[in-house]
């Protein structure tokens, strides 16, 4: 592995809230999971209140995901797919996070791993 990608940040539960106090880091973050969920024609809003956007896009993806495990699971899959959420990194959020039930853990991991990716390409983006 190179040394570049190992100084990427390890992002988990106990240390997301750091990432998400930047104001453009979570905007960001939000126009990635908007878009991502928009391919599948699916809308996800954002009031703007950035002190309750990680609550806000929970509250959201929960609901959202929910109806899709009981309409189209296939699209769901679909979706973890393109956001790249494996089931191993399901089952791991939900050992590190037990009070989540599986709905939540995978509303989290799509937030978790959205971030990510805007990290991911400020941090190629500033060599």
């Amino acid at each position: 592995m190179s040394n570049r990608l190992m100084n990427l940040p390890d992002i988990h539960k106990n240390n997301i809230d750091q990432y998400l106090d930047k104001e453009e880091i979570i905007l960001a973050t939000i126009q990635q999971i908007m878009k991502d969920f928009g391919m599948f024609g699916l809308e996800i809003t954002f009031s703007g209140n950035i002190n309750q956007a990680y609550e806000e896009l929970h509250n959201q993806l929960t609901q959202q995901v929910d109806l899709l495990i009981v309409r189209d699971a296939g699209r769901l899959y679909s979706i973890l797919y393109q956001v790249d959420i494996s089931n191993q990194a399901l089952e791991k959020t939900h050992q590190e996070i037990p009070e989540f039930n599986i709905v939540e853990v995978i509303a989290h991991q799509i937030i978790e791993r959205e971030l990510k990716k805007v990290l991911t390409r400020r941090y190629f983006s500033s060599l």
